[in-house]
């Protein structure tokens, strides 16, 4: 796989943004058959930056209705990645 197929999006959200501040750690998601190394490698080369730890996750997607429909969001996996100490992701530069 390619280094952009295996990191789809990074994940922006209160939480993860503290975990940014306090941890040094990024979420992004993940395709589902990439494995650790992979996604290490990835992050690595697209980012320029030295990974210390990633843990993974699948994340089921939650079941919703509308009125008397009933569906299902998808299920997609997760990767926390731990950066070493002084390396830095910043998505949002100036914003």
């Amino acid at each position: 796989m390619i280094n952009y197929d295996i990191i789809k999006r990074p994940i922006i959200s209160e939480k993860t943004n503290i975990q940014k501040e306090k941890s040094n750690q990024v979420t992004f998601e993940v395709d589902p058959r990439a494995n650790r190394i992979e996604v290490q490698r990835a992050v690595e080369k697209i980012f320029n930056v030295k990974v210390a730890d990633i843990h993974t996750m699948h994340v089921r997607g939650k079941y919703k209705r509308r009125g008397r429909i009933l569906g299902k969001r998808r299920n997609w996996k997760k990767a926390i990645v731990k950066l070493m100490p002084g390396e830095r992701i910043e998505f949002f530069e100036g914003a």
